[in-house]
């Protein structure tokens, strides 16, 4: 019995002390803008990327960081190298292969390219009319990412 408490009590404290990023995809924007406005924040990666996966298992760990993504802006998660169609502001974007099982997806260029280039990883913000209004590429710490999202929601 006391097993069973212990194990109860576990995933009781696992499941409420640590909250998860809430991930969105594209298709939900929309409707998602008009229920609450807030700014978006896209995170552009691939898997191959070093300092992506860095922020990926640092960055978007930090629970302080998920709090604060969770509650005042949509978090959408974007592989650049992603093969699916995705529909987002009234357009399609596709996958565009660029040799023998290489590419990059149209609407990663469409957001993240600066200065005519895409470096990994990016990240771009979009007001609430998905316009953008920034785009980093670089890797962020936590604390330098917790600084960029308080200037954000001001």
């Amino acid at each position: 019995m006391k097993k069973l408490i212990l194990i109860f009590f576990f995933f009781l404290l696992t499941s409420t002390g640590f909250s998860q990023l809430k991930g969105i995809s594209f298709e939900e924007i929309d409707s998602l803008q008009q229920i609450q406005k807030r700014k978006i924040i896209i995170f552009i990666h691939t898997d191959w990327c070093q300092f992506c996966q860095s922020m990926k298992n640092t960055t978007f760990k930090s629970q302080e960081i998920i709090e604060k993504l969770n509650s005042d802006f949509y978090f959408l998660d974007l592989n650049a190298e992603e093969k699916r169609d995705i529909a987002f502001n009234n357009q399609v974007f596709k996958y565009q292969p660029s040799g023998n099982n290489v590419g990059v997806h149209e609407l990663a260029l469409q957001l993240g390219t600066l200065h005519n280039q895409i470096v990994y990883p990016v990240l771009c913000v979009l007001n609430e009319k998905n316009e953008i209004i920034l785009q980093y590429s670089s890797y962020l710490s936590p604390k330098d990412f917790k600084l960029l999202l308080e200037k954000l929601k001001e």
